[in-house]
């Protein structure tokens, strides 16, 4: 028996896929990948507007983001919570020009409590027409877990957006999405920067992940009362991905000792042009009841780029997995490359993941019946339904919380297409 609440499933299409609106497990509640979707024909009408009234107001995507900031207000509340207390956003959007309308749109309903925040440019989304990808974490109230702000010297919040940079809810901490840039928002700061005619003085990735993980991170995650070292879980985007390997070296070298679980993924653009990566994290307080524990297996080594998975509390995060072994991706889906069109490369891949995940779950005490949200990070959305049918066959035709997105080329693992990021219950 699953000790998870499925909230609002709902059917897409008329077809077999059965999407989890959110899901419940004790104080938390996850909602994931959500765009402004009627759930039967694509994006709902309101959104869309009249054909021949293009330019109506309120503006289009203004619109879109009312809608779905509507629809989460409309599901936390149905469990008894509200949007005072979310602690988590992430957004993904497939062109620059319709974060300012969603932003718009959440501070209309959230006025100054926007809570920690994540967004981050991706090649398309699931929905035709859909411009925003919006998923959010929150608790629910009472017992000790109001959030409130902490206030990290140093750590700057863009203006327009103006989130919260690092929230405190109980013993967790959630620290933003960060970049390297300076106070005042118009560039790289000093310590990041490498001057375009300095040839060899430092690499970019090299100055902009040591001043991003030392300067942002720490002191945000300090100011709530947590560490570098109880940091439970990352999400990277390199606008680059084959900076990845000087950015593992920076990156273990303040991890290696006590690592925190860790997804990285490509995007194709960031809210700083010369920015090239952006980090997202959280971590539990240094002296609160809740520790942090790290979950080792061994068999999904050559799957992921952090440990298998960190527990803290009642979560189990688990890195970013993807279905590779020491010589790259597994031989079952470089095989049968040539049938992708019947989605046998997408099936093998699949399993390898889902096996893995289920082993890790199941080592840390838990199990993949207790999903609480998946991201798909994917080279190519025709794969989605291959993919959903391995989570179908996983969890026993329950409805699943996921969210997908297409990422630019090349994925971390060549001849790997997919990248699964996992957060699941463990009472």
């Amino acid at each position: 028996m699953a000790d998870v609440k499925c909230i609002a499933p709902t059917r897409i299409g008329g077809t077999d896929i059965e999407y989890a609106q959110g899901m419940r497990a004790g104080s938390w509640l996850f909602f994931t990948g959500h765009m402004a979707s009627d759930f039967e024909h694509g994006l709902a009408a309101q959104v869309a507007g009249k054909p021949g009234h293009p330019l109506d107001s309120p503006p289009r995507y203004r619109r879109e983001g009312d809608f779905i900031i509507a629809r989460l207000a409309q599901l936390i509340a149905a469990q008894g919570g509200d949007l005072r207390h979310i602690v988590r956003v992430d957004q993904y959007y497939p062109d620059a020009q319709v974060v300012n309308a969603y932003q718009r749109a959440r501070k209309a309903v959230l006025k100054d409590f926007v809570p920690p925040s994540t967004s981050v440019l991706m090649r398309e989304l699931l929905v035709e027409g859909a411009n925003m990808d919006v998923s959010m974490i929150a608790v629910l109230p009472g017992g000790g877990r109001e959030p409130r702000p902490a206030q990290p010297d140093g750590v700057p919040v863009p203006q327009h957006s103006g989130f919260i940079a690092s929230l405190i809810a109980g013993d967790y901490v959630f620290v933003a999405g960060q970049m390297p840039n300076n106070e005042e928002m118009t560039g790289i700061a000093k310590p990041a920067y490498r001057p375009p005619n300095a040839v060899w003085n430092g690499t970019d990735i090299r100055l902009q992940s040591e001043f991003l993980i030392t300067s942002r991170l720490k002191p945000a995650l300090e100011a709530g009362g947590s560490s570098l070292r109880n940091a439970i879980k990352a999400q990277v985007y390199l606008t680059n991905i084959n900076d990845l390997p000087e950015f593992l070296d920076v990156w273990n070298s303040h991890f290696g000792e006590h690592p925190c679980a860790l997804t990285v993924v490509a995007t194709k653009g960031l809210a700083l042009l010369e920015s090239i990566l952006e980090i997202n994290i959280f971590g539990v307080r240094d002296g609160g009841k809740t520790k942090k524990e790290i979950i080792e297996h061994k068999a999904s080594q050559h799957m992921r780029l952090g440990p298998a998975a960190v527990r803290a509390g009642d979560l189990l995060c688990l890195s970013g997995l993807y279905a590779a072994n020491a010589d790259g991706a597994i031989p079952q889906a470089r095989s049968t490359a040539g049938l992708k069109y019947f989605g046998a490369p997408t099936h093998h891949e699949m399993q390898a993941i889902l096996t893995a995940a289920e082993d890790i779950a199941r080592t840390a005490g838990t199990s993949l019946a207790n999903l609480l949200r998946v991201n798909h990070f994917l080279s190519d959305l025709h794969i989605v339904p291959c993919a959903l049918r391995g989570w179908q066959e996983k969890l026993a035709g329950a409805p699943i919380p996921f969210g997908a997105v297409r990422t630019p080329a090349p994925m971390p693992v060549p001849g790997c297409n997919i990248v699964a990021d996992m957060w699941v219950y463990r009472p």
